[in-house]
């Protein structure tokens, strides 16, 4: 049997702008990195982005905003979102990644049919320090846990190669276990000249080792590569699969592009992996969530 590859894509709701000082990010406004730079997409331009995408056999979208957190009027727009997108799009699992959430906003996003929330711990709780100074970890850990409180899935990952070194990642690997979120998504970090963080690109090397840490640690979590694929891996990336990666990003990331879905799936075929198919990716996300979410009550 084939290996089955779950696709998620992204779609960049409110870009640029965030008071925050995360070193790691280009959307922060401490830094003149020159992203796009607006509030609010019309839902017409986000609808017709899923759909295209939806041709190419992706399963979960992330509607995903910058700034620190879910405040009302963020809460507003991602579950008016929700609604329109589930009334044209009926098998597909929406998430949103909007940053700090309280428990009740978590449970409006719920009611309005988002299925899963993304609040990345990005480092070790004693790394975070080093690269973000204007919130803490633990409020991202206290978020991850709210989601879980409001029955919806978790999508929880961190950022390999800010500078942190294998006890950093081991601690958070650990944290993210706690969690036990259905998706974890692995980002590298790529170097930007208007970012504090001066890393070098992580070798290939690093990269697989950091992947199969992650496996060990989180057996029954979906591993989906995300930011720095392409930087990494380059043309040849049939080893992050066999390393434990089932899930990639499928298009553009939050600032960068990404491939092309078309090219991405020619890439899958050739190491003779498949795609989750939509309504079996749907079921497979919404049982492990309320399972997971119930353990968290309890």
């Amino acid at each position: 049997m084939k290996k089955e590859i779950f696709l998620c894509s992204i779609s960049n709701v409110s870009s640029g702008g965030c008071s925050e000082d995360c070193s790691y990010c280009t959307q922060s406004a401490k830094y003149d990195t020159g992203v796009a730079r607006y509030k609010y997409k019309e839902p017409a331009q986000v609808i017709k982005e899923a759909k295209e995408l939806k041709k190419y056999g992706m399963v979960g979208f992330c509607l995903v905003t910058s700034g620190r957190g879910l405040d009302d009027k963020k809460c507003e727009y991602i579950s008016s979102l929700a609604k329109e997108i589930k009334k044209e799009i009926s098998d597909i699992h929406l998430i949103a990644c909007c940053g700090r959430a309280d428990l009740d906003k978590l449970k409006a996003l719920k009611q309005s049919g988002i299925d899963s929330y993304n609040h990345n711990l990005e480092t070790s709780q004693s790394f975070f320090s080093q690269i973000c100074t204007t919130h803490t970890w633990e409020e991202r850990f206290e978020t991850c846990e709210n989601a879980l409180r409001a029955d919806l899935g978790l999508c929880s990952g961190g950022i390999f190669g800010l500078g942190e070194g294998w006890n950093h990642r081991i601690e958070l690997l650990k944290a993210l276990r706690e969690l036990s979120p259905h998706s974890m998504p692995i980002n590298f970090f790529i170097p930007n000249p208007a970012l504090p963080i001066k890393q070098k690109k992580m070798s290939v090397e690093e990269a697989l080792e950091c992947i199969t840490l992650s496996r060990e640690y989180l057996p029954n979590a979906r591993l989906m590569i995300a930011g720095g694929r392409e930087v990494v891996f380059g043309e040849d990336q049939k080893s992050m699969f066999s390393s434990g990666i089932d899930a990639i990003v499928l298009g553009n990331y939050l600032t960068t592009a990404g491939e092309s879905p078309k090219r991405d799936l020619d890439m899958l075929e050739s190491y003779g992996l498949s795609i989750v198919e939509a309504k079996k990716g749907v079921s497979m996300l919404e049982g492990y969530g309320l399972k997971v979410a119930k353990e968290c009550r309890e």
